[in-house]
């Protein structure tokens, strides 16, 4: 009979690990959620080959206290819980304390802090599991963590890693996912020394959906009337029936702050348009929900990408309602123009433009004037001829 045995804490680690920390962008993921919590309103996240050689995520947040930065490396170390109560109401993105431990474990990590208040910031290495000290050195308001080398104490892992292109579009849809459902926070994306993304921080949804999908298209979306119960509100901004897309990964929902991905979610709002859309085509949706934390559980998920509703017939309902109504009510349909203006931001560049029928539409976007063609999705820039599937995968993987 085989012997039971305990496994050793490295052990431990990295399988635990491999439930948080998948690939680069949950790295990313985690990283810019925990300076979501520390209050920051500009991110910067910087890789290099898709992440895997290095991700660096700076953040202009509360920072992380001196004599405090080696505990926030230890599994379940958290400031934002501290009993079983809390769970019962979760306002924070992260609360298991299992992030930064977790991505330690198969990377060499170097975060640098300054707390409010505090004469001096700290830097500290962990290699792989292992600590190293922590040094005195000056630094501005915030905290910058550089995580190198990933996976490459567990190759059973990075062999399963995609191409630097592809890992690169998973960051680039997770971080695009977050700019959306946080347009009081800039954003910003440098990939291998380009800019990928950038977002302005104003505040208004509008310009972050700008900022990641280009003007064009921000002016095509129909503001939501905010609506709801006396427990929850939805409110956002969706496509005009003329502005469609291949697949579901432009659909974009929060819920209480929080960034998730919902299969039910993303079908009650396809349900929505239904007699508004074409056959295979799906809308583009920016949608928040805000509900009592006590009727929403977000600890259902390794990653936190789910929730459970205590009530989800009536958000569902609620959501069918709210889009179903300013559809009926919005104005006659727009024609999507010939191009974004040379020089906005976006995901959508000029170089991705595709000619279909008489006008010229964005890649993966067309009007329901003319016939409908299966392009590439600009938001994930993955190489032509890859299936609706395949991107639909990156999206909720």
């Amino acid at each position: 009979m085989t012997q039971i045995k305990i496994l050793s804490d490295d052990l431990a680690s990295r399988i635990a690990a491999g439930e948080v920390i998948e690939r680069p962008a949950s790295v990313v993921k985690e990283l810019v959620e925990n300076s979501l919590d520390a209050g920051s309103t500009r991110v910067d996240v910087q890789v290099v080959a898709g992440g895997a050689k290095s991700i660096v995520v700076i953040d202009n947040g509360m920072g992380i206290p001196s004599d405090q930065i080696t505990t926030a490396f230890e599994r379940f170390a958290t400031s934002k819980i501290d009993e079983s109560s809390d769970l019962i109401s979760i306002p924070t993105l992260g609360f298991r304390g299992e992030a930064l431990p977790s991505i330690a474990s198969v990377a060499r990590v170097i975060t640098v802090s300054m707390s409010t208040e505090a004469t001096y910031g700290a830097k500290y290495h962990v290699d792989f599991g292992k600590p190293g000290q922590v040094e005195k050195i000056g630094a501005p308001q915030g905290t910058r963590i550089e995580v190198t080398d990933l996976f490459n104490n567990t190759p059973a892992r990075l062999k399963f890693l995609g191409s630097a292109g592809r890992e690169l579009a998973r960051v680039q849809s997770i971080l695009a996912s977050l700019a959306l459902v946080n347009p009081h926070v800039t954003f910003n994306l440098v990939a291998d020394g380009r800019d990928r993304l950038r977002t302005i921080g104003s505040g208004k949804l509008m310009d972050s959906i700008a900022g990641v999908y280009g003007q064009k298209i921000a002016d095509q979306m129909i503001p939501l009337e905010p609506g709801g119960s006396s427990a929850f509100a939805v409110d956002g901004v969706v496509s005009s029936p003329s502005l469609t897309r291949a697949n579901r990964m432009y659909i974009t929902i929060s819920v209480n702050g929080r960034w998730i991905q919902s299969r039910r979610l993303s079908y009650a709002i396809e349900q929505a348009y239904h007699g508004f859309l074409p056959e295979r085509r799906f809308p583009l949706a920016l949608l928040r929900i805000r509900t009592p934390l006590e009727d929403v559980d977000p600890n259902v998920h390794p990653a936190k990408a789910q929730v459970r509703f205590l009530r989800e017939d009536l958000v569902f309902s609620i959501v069918q309602r709210a889009i179903r109504g300013i559809l009926s009510a919005s104005a006659p349909i727009h024609e999507i123009g010939a191009s974004r203006m040379a020089g906005s931001s976006g995901l959508l560049g000029a170089a991705d433009l595709t000619e279909v029928g008489s006008g010229t539409l964005e890649p993966g976007i067309s009007s329901t004037q003319g016939s409908f063609v299966q392009k590439p999705d600009p938001l994930l820039k993955i190489a032509q001829g890859q299936s609706d599937e395949m991107r639909d995968d990156i999206a909720l993987t």
